[in-house]
């Protein structure tokens, strides 16, 4: 057979796919040449870069940041917003009842049928502040500073179970091996301080269901990854020298490991050789920083009683003291992950539980950051992964009553200073409390927005990786500008 071009008759007849890759002049073995030659390049550059000058060292915003550092309060597990902020009297008038067809349809669930009966909410709403923030009678503190928050009631997600909704929250994909937002934020913006991770995780209560994945860098270089700081003794494990092992014998044997790894790095070119200098350097720095940051023994009582905290004993009101004192430190992205709001039984207990461990806390650190100056220039951002449903779930074979489900549709979080205004409601679900009915916040645009307070645009923070360029926010995201002072 034939083809015609603009040069005239071609004939295909003796083309095959094995000409086209031997003699057409790209053939495989020229791919694949530049392909490595492409790799070992950027490896060799990211690698010299490292090498030359501190990845971690501070770097210039993209314009001019509203904020310079995160304290992420990641309530894992997904607290009832129908029973915290988003109130709802229709549920109490349709409790028992079955929602309407055209409201559920479609739905599916993770351990309900989507014709479950109605669960109006468990607790009173009381009125708060000059804006009158309508809030859960158990968030009694957190009303005491409602003009310093931003309680947006529209927030939805793409994921309805735990581990893929907290993995999309914090990496912006429901799989694991993407960079988490903390990640992103300090590959764009480095650090403030050589003494203490740019990037710190803490966590209280059980597990996490998303695990490391969480604050992983992903394919970023490892330097970018969350640091976990433990609860009790050592922060990081392994901090302190062991016996007979003094400081000049330890900054030797550093020094020497050092120019090993320098010299291996100068000839391999592998940056995970510059993330291991930059780890043993940090590792040393951190064995006197680190003891100087945990003893809170140096706060004085009134700040102890303010955040509810025991210095010896590990809680969430402790990793908020901390996340305070690493924000005045130079730390740039703080997450706590406080774990146990998945109310698939008795909703109402676990709301009890959770809220007396985190709301006196919780509002201690916006106050804290405030009184110290340091609130304008340090977002704080409040929520889980998800919501719960209108509808109860019981389930007598699970032991389970008076629960709620996960809902992906529609929740609430909360945010603090860093640029967002202060004392504003935004967005709303219909009368069920079950879809948004007026400006929808995707978990997108909360990156986005997140971003956007310290001064990194979602669209031009991007890393080539096998290919392409990523971001946090992959193709998606608006900043939500109505939000922000």
């Amino acid at each position: 057979m034939s083809s015609h071009s603009k040069f005239g008759p071609f004939d295909t007849t003796g083309v095959s796919r094995r000409w086209f890759f031997r003699d057409c002049g790209i053939g495989v073995g020229k791919v694949a040449l530049a392909g490595l030659m492409a790799r070992s390049a950027a490896g060799r550059a990211l690698a010299a870069g490292a090498a030359s000058a501190n990845p971690m060292g501070p770097r210039a915003p993209h314009f001019h940041p509203r904020a310079r550092a995160v304290i992420h309060l990641f309530m894992a597990g997904a607290p009832s917003q129908l029973d915290l902020f988003d109130n709802k009297p229709e549920l109490t008038k349709l409790e028992g009842k079955p929602l309407p067809p055209s409201v559920i349809k479609g739905q599916r669930y993770a351990f309900i049928r989507p014709d479950a009966a109605v669960l109006g909410p468990r607790f009173k709403f009381n009125r708060y502040g000059q804006a009158g923030t309508e809030l859960s009678e158990v968030l009694p503190h957190l009303g005491s500073v409602a003009d310093e928050i931003c309680v947006i009631r529209s927030c939805k997600t793409d994921q309805f179970n735990h581990a893929p909704a907290q993995i999309f929250f914090n990496t912006g994909f429901g799989q694991p091996g993407r960079p988490s937002m903390g990640s992103w934020v300090t590959y764009g913006l480095g650090c403030e301080t050589q003494d203490l991770p740019a990037f710190v995780v803490m966590s209280t209560g059980a597990g996490i269901s998303g695990g490391a994945a969480n604050w992983s860098s992903g394919f970023l270089p490892t330097y970018y990854s969350g640091v976990r700081f433990r609860n009790s003794g050592d922060p990081i494990l392994n901090v302190s020298s062991p016996r007979g092992v003094d400081d000049r014998l330890q900054r030797d044997t550093l020094d020497l490991v050092g120019d090993l790894n320098r010299r291996e790095l100068s000839e391999v070119g592998d940056p995970e050789i510059a993330t291991r200098i930059q780890s043993y350097e940090m590792a040393y720095r951190l064995q006197s920083s680190a003891p100087e940051l945990m003893n809170l023994k140096k706060e004085s009582q009134a700040t102890l009683e303010m955040y509810g905290c025991d210095p010896d004993k590990p809680s969430f009101a402790r990793a908020c003291l901390l996340a305070r004192r690493m924000v005045e430190r130079g730390v740039r992205f703080i997450n706590i992950y406080h774990e146990g709001w998945d109310a698939h039984s008795d909703v109402a207990g676990n709301l009890r539980g959770n809220c007396g461990a985190t709301d006196k806390a919780s509002a201690a650190l916006i106050r804290d950051l405030k009184q110290r100056g340091l609130l304008d220039s340090t977002l704080v951002v409040w929520g889980g992964e998800f919501g719960r449903t209108p509808m109860v779930e019981s389930n007598a074979a699970l032991g389970r009553s008076l629960g709620r489900d996960h809902h992906p549709q529609a929740y609430t979080m909360w945010l603090a200073g860093g640029g967002i205004k202060p004392g504003l409601n935004y967005g709303a679900t219909d009368e069920l409390g079950f879809h948004v009915a007026d400006k929808p916040v995707h978990v997108h645009d909360l990156q986005t927005t997140i971003l956007n307070c310290l001064g990194l645009d979602h669209e031009r923070l991007t890393f080539t990786y096998q290919g392409r360029q990523f971001r946090l926010t992959d193709i998606h995201g608006q900043v939500v500008k109505d939000i922000l002072a």
